[in-house]
């Protein structure tokens, strides 16, 4: 495995992950914790908030506390009942946090999706969990009224900003009910969240995740984030309420600490990101590598241009790689705490700056309580060197059951049974582990590929590619070829204002091949490189390899039937 030197000389982390063993209480609530206990503190701020058109505000964890439960009362005449799912289908806004806390205040389980999402995704998510309310704001109602039709547990719509016959004023309900209500109590295991997953390879699966799963994070949440709360501490992150990453990565734990988070409703860009850092003042962050990619690329020195107060900075969801980790410390002077986790048992492994060294490149190492594996295609341990997927055990190290593992798939037992072997839940996703503990990332089980014999992973290659200033993004995937099986394909995004012309095309393609042979690997260069405007992407900011891939075994095999018919 790469080897660097150390950015610190303290290395804390094995007595904090020996001596860290989970005692979760029996009765537990996520609205107890986040929002009920900090409610008494009049100057106490939640939330401040800000849109596109200008427009802000803020929110004490009081005045969130009232909202939420008006909400509750709101939700319970209408006969809303504990377990009942209720669709939140909101952006980053004061509405989409009360909402989660009126869900958990009643019992039920909140089923948080993206505002993205077209009619067909939110039918068959509503459908599939039998969802009785959905909460919409003007900019996903108009894909749930086409589907309601078709949605029987669909009983009632609350909008907010968006008026019409069939949906219940959000504003006007909320007037009209009592700001007093009493909490269902709960106990730790029971179900409170359902996170349908991204669905990259067939239908997506609702990860039922419990009360508790809160309290799983929270070893490395506090650990990404350089042992937050601190004092003076504020949090904002552009990933999507809607999904793991920004639920629990980002709005969840915050709250949990009593701390303000940043709620931005708009589009992402580069210059954005910079200015609510600034405005704000914000001091953690959570941040994708696509959106590091493009904030590299179009402010190169950030800090000649604004004045920020950023003490520690998450990222995850793909592969940092060096080349964005060094221009985080050279151009930000952060050291970004790389993480890795899933929707059924996220915040697993990373790392955390200030307590343990880190490596670029590296994922880190499993956080404290969670006990980590990598195993072979017939389940068993792999040897440090080796590539293996990545597993978490039921249990920490003490033998205390791990809270942030989920409760099992809605209505799909048989797809629950495969993601265990035995005691360990199974990632899909693929990494080793050098002689120090630290885990390096190889991408999706199914992005591995071979090429002439050699077994390829992505990220690597999709690094080097991203280290040349003509690049902005890249993937690469395996193109079928009669006399290697495989030749490594790269599709790349270039940066704006790269000239293009056939001859200069052609030229770029030459560079960037030597680019990376020049550092890789002589079976790692792109044998073919393809220029997009665009790589698909999920809605959580993952590259979707998978569409890439199948698009070159379609192409392969249209040429094949040409041929044929020729």
């Amino acid at each position: 495995m790469p080897s660097t030197t150390r950015s610190i000389e303290i290395d804390r982390y094995q007595a904090l992950y020996n001596e860290f063993a989970w005692l979760v209480p029996p009765n537990f609530n996520i609205a107890d914790v986040c929002c009920n206990r900090w409610a008494n503190d009049p100057a106490r701020i939640a939330m401040h908030y800000e849109d596109e058109a200008g427009n802000t505000g803020t929110l004490t964890y009081g005045d969130l506390q009232m909202a939420v439960n008006r909400l509750s009362n709101v939700l319970q005449k209408r006969g809303v009942l504990r377990g009942d799912r209720i669709a939140i289908i909101l952006p980053q806004r004061p509405e989409t946090a009360i909402a989660h806390m009126a869900c958990h205040q009643l019992g039920a389980v909140a089923m948080p999706m993206s505002t993205l999402f077209g009619p067909e995704a939110i039918e068959y998510r509503l459908q599939d969990s039998g969802a009785v309310a959905a909460i919409v704001d003007q900019a996903s109602v108009g894909n749930v009224l086409p589907v309601r039709a078709n949605c029987p547990s669909l009983q009632h719509i609350i909008a907010v900003e968006s008026h019409c016959d069939e949906t219940l004023d959000w504003h006007a309900e909320l007037a009209n009910a009592s700001a007093s209500f009493t909490p269902m109590p709960t106990k730790a295991t029971d179900p409170a969240i359902l996170i349908y997953t991204s669905g990259t390879t067939g239908l997506p699966k609702g990860a039922l995740l419990p009360q508790q799963v809160l309290i799983g994070n929270l070893p490395g949440f506090v650990a990404s984030q350089n042992w937050f709360p601190q004092a003076g501490d504020m949090f904002w992150s552009p990933a999507d309420w809607a999904w793991t990453g920004g639920l629990m990565d980002a709005l969840l734990p915050t709250l949990y600490f009593g701390m303000p988070i940043v709620a931005y409703r708009g589009r992402f860009s580069p210059e954005t990101a910079f200015y609510l850092l600034e405005k704000y003042r914000v001091t953690n962050t959570f941040l994708f590598p696509t959106a590091l990619k493009m904030m590299m690329k179009a402010v190169p020195k950030p800090r000649d241009k604004y004045n920020l107060k950023l003490r520690a900075m998450m990222s995850g969801g793909e592969a940092v790689g060096d080349a964005v980790f060094a221009w985080c410390q050279a151009e930000l002077g952060i050291t970004v705490n790389e993480i890795f986790g899933q929707t059924e048992a996220n915040y697993l492994i990373g790392g955390s700056a200030d307590l343990w060294p880190a490596k670029p490149g590296s994922m880190g190492r499993p956080y404290p309580g969670h006990q980590v594996t990598l195993l072979d295609d017939e389940g068993k341990l792999v040897v440090p060197g080796e590539i293996g997927e990545i597993a978490l055990n039921r249990f920490d190290i003490h033998g205390y059951p791990d809270p942030i593992l989920f409760l099992g798939y809605w209505n799909n037992p048989e797809a629950t049974k495969k993601k265990f072997a035995g005691d360990w839940c199974r990632t899909g996703d693929l990494a080793a582990m050098d002689e120090d503990g630290y885990l390096w990332y190889q991408g999706r089980a199914d992005d591995v590929f071979k090429a002439a014999g050699y077994r390829i992973g992505p990220a690597e290659i999709e690094n080097c590619l991203v280290k040349h200033p003509a690049v902005l993004n890249a993937a690469a995937v395996p193109k079928p070829d009669a006399d290697r099986g495989n030749i490594v394909k790269a599709y790349v995004v270039l940066t704006p204002g790269t000239p293009r012309s056939s001859t200069a095309d052609a030229q770029l393609v030459a560079d960037l091949q030597a680019h990376v042979r020049g550092k890789l690997a002589p079976y790692e260069y792109p044998k073919e490189i393809e220029f997009i405007d665009a790589l698909p992407m999920t809605t959580t900011g993952k590259v979707q390899r998978r569409i890439l891939r199948l698009q070159e075994e379609e192409r392969a095999k249209s040429i094949s039937a040409g041929t044929a018919r020729d």
